[in-house]
């Protein structure tokens, strides 16, 4: 599928059906992982048919059901860009495969992902069969979360493909600049924030075919 085209057709997704993932798609998943896992050197970890992550206070607050099944994305402290950017790859890859996922920075309980040392849980990734599809969030207009010193085709795609990506309570705080042919990027210390630029890097780069370099 185009890849424009599954950004827009994913929606973060709280609600679940009682429904185990299908074995194939589980073998495809754990291979986009160790794909992944091989190319950033985070520790991704697919964790199925385990429901005592989300049957947490913080869970049922945040409106979550029937989640059984996580992505929990682990490594280094100052690998929250990394994090959103390569579990954006891996929300997208599940989406193609007909799942549906959610972004969880706070909203449940513990997890069963190893943690080895000098290493800690940047974030999770709720996963399985949406009892409904989501709904498309708001969006800022890409002339407030972006510049350019000249007008080009694909630094509108990239930008129209960042305008789809999701952020913590739909912030959007970064900024995008292109100057002299290069792209640059950056956002401001928050909650979330590095998790969100990832994301953000992640779906310019796979929407308009060139590199984002953080400031």
């Amino acid at each position: 599928m185009d890849m424009l085209q599954l950004m827009k057709e994913r929606h973060s997704v709280r609600q679940y059906k009682d429904k185990p993932i299908k074995q194939e798609k589980r073998a495809e998943i754990d291979r986009l992982i160790s794909e992944i896992n091989s190319e950033s050197g985070l520790s991704m970890q697919a964790v199925y048919d385990e429901p005592n992550c989300f049957d947490s206070f913080m869970a049922h607050y945040g409106k979550f059901t029937n989640v059984s099944n996580y992505i929990a994305i682990v490594g280094a402290k100052n690998d929250q860009e990394k994090a959103g950017y390569y579990g954006e790859k891996l929300v997208l890859g599940c989406q193609e495969l007909g799942l549906n996922t959610c972004w969880v920075a706070m909203s449940h309980g513990k997890t069963k992902a190893v943690i080895g040392k000098g290493q800690k849980l940047l974030i999770v990734i709720a996963l399985g069969y949406g009892e409904n599809q989501g709904v498309a969030h708001k969006s800022k207009d890409i002339s407030e979360i972006s510049r350019a010193d000249v007008e080009t085709d694909w630094f509108t795609k990239g930008m129209e493909a960042v305008c789809l990506a999701p952020t913590a309570v739909n912030q959007q705080k970064f900024m995008f600049e292109l100057r002299e042919g290069v792209v640059t990027a950056k956002a401001p210390r928050g909650i979330c924030t590095k998790i969100d630029l990832g994301i953000a890097k992640y779906h310019f780069e796979a929407g308009s075919g060139h590199k984002v370099f953080t400031k």
